[in-house]
């Protein structure tokens, strides 16, 4: 273990390791490297399980492979270069970055960092290399973070300092669903009070989406889900009504369109589904009728829309991590949940040890759950 006068050392570890697309998870002993210039190494002290993990382990040609991006710990050693963070400060690690210097970072218009955005290819940004290795072997990153690892280094522009008054094993989820949900809501739709929402799809980020929209003063929250149980749990989350596909024999968005009278204000797309997006736009009014898609869709990329509905004045937006700027914004957001202004324990609903991370994928994939925490070892 390192200290602040010693040099890093390679950290030998436990992590749960993807080896083929579907395959159960495997707890190995892994090699974890010192932090490179500008980089942290991390202990991992909570991980949630996110729809995106389970997507790209199910799809994604790159293994082997250690999954995770939902993340809270504390710095065990950082990089040369790096001045932000010290040994025992408490992080989120989140999976696009703020350099603070490109031109998206300085436009003041978007959170979508050209340095540190997206890592699709499994490996660090700064090298193109990795930072776990089993018997000299590499072992590949997920979006730069890789939190199911005791130990995860990190791009210091991809991890957030936080209170360390602030709860770990809660603020996790605000590295991702929460925060996305919420920012979608905030900053991308601005949901304007008294308006009508329809959000589809009520997992962590939909509740997380009629959660804002309930703050902003929404008046009509619609909830769509085939998935009875979640429906159950939704008004807990400020959602007003849920509307069940599977109990009607016309097309949800005319569904929808009848009961709100011609469309809602503000609908978002919370599945992951390209069709569904399609659909979203068509629950919308016209002449001012925004839609979000915020999913990441597992099939069929591209998706269609007859013209006539933009042409009528509908807006299609994007929506990637609910447009927070980690850095500048995370700070704030994790106050306004120690102030009780924003809730996250209830999208908790099951606490696991990290050698169950095999069941948090199951509960998933069953639709049994909204967020699993794992706790890693003390």
């Amino acid at each position: 273990m390192s200290s602040s006068t010693s040099t890093p050392q390679v950290i030998t570890c436990k992590a749960a390791v993807a080896w083929g697309a579907g395959e159960p998870l495997v707890i190995e002993e892994v090699q974890v490297s010192p932090p490179q210039p500008m980089e942290i190494r991390v202990k991992v002290v909570c991980t949630s399980l996110c729809r995106s993990d389970i997507s790209a382990w199910e799809s994604h040609p790159i293994f082997p492979r250690i999954f995770g991006h939902e993340a809270s710990g504390i710095v065990e050693s950082v990089g040369l270069g790096v001045t932000e963070f010290k040994e025992g400060d408490h992080v989120l690690t989140v999976f696009i970055g703020e350099c603070m210097e490109c031109k998206p970072c300085t436009s003041g218009k978007s959170n979508v960092c050209q340095v540190l955005g997206l890592e699709r290819n499994g490996l660090m940004h700064s090298d193109q290399k990795t930072r776990f290795s089993i018997k000299g072997k590499p072992v590949y990153h997920y979006c730069g973070v890789s939190s199911f690892s005791e130990y995860t280094v990190v791009h210091s522009g991809c991890a957030v300092k936080v209170s360390p008054n602030a709860p770990l094993e809660k603020i996790c989820l605000l590295s991702c669903g929460v925060a996305a949900g919420l920012g979608a809501a905030w900053n991308v739709a601005d949901v304007s009070k008294g308006s009508t929402v329809v959000i589809f799809g009520l997992g962590t980020v939909g509740l997380s989406v009629a959660q804002g929209a309930k703050l902003k003063g929404a008046s009509r929250i619609i909830g769509v889900d085939n998935n009875p149980q979640k429906c159950e749990n939704a008004k807990a989350f400020g959602i007003t009504e849920v509307v069940d596909p599977n109990s009607y024999e016309e097309p949800i968005a005319q569904v929808i369109n009848r009961i709100t009278d011609g469309g809602a204000d503000f609908s978002f797309e919370c599945v992951g589904d390209t069709d569904m997006i399609t659909t979203a736009l068509q629950s919308c009014c016209d002449g001012w009728g925004l839609t979000v898609t915020l999913g990441v869709p597992k099939v069929k990329p591209v998706m269609s829309a007859h013209y006539g509905l933009l042409l009528m004045g509908r807006t299609l937006k994007g929506s990637m991590f609910g447009g927070w700027k980690p850095k500048s914004d995370l700070p704030s957001l994790v106050d306004k949940y120690v102030n009780k202004e924003i809730q996250i324990d209830d999208y908790i609903t099951h606490n696991l040890q990290f050698d169950e991370i095999n069941k948090a994928f199951t509960l998933m994939r069953e639709g049994k759950c909204l967020r699993c925490v794992m706790h890693m070892p003390r």
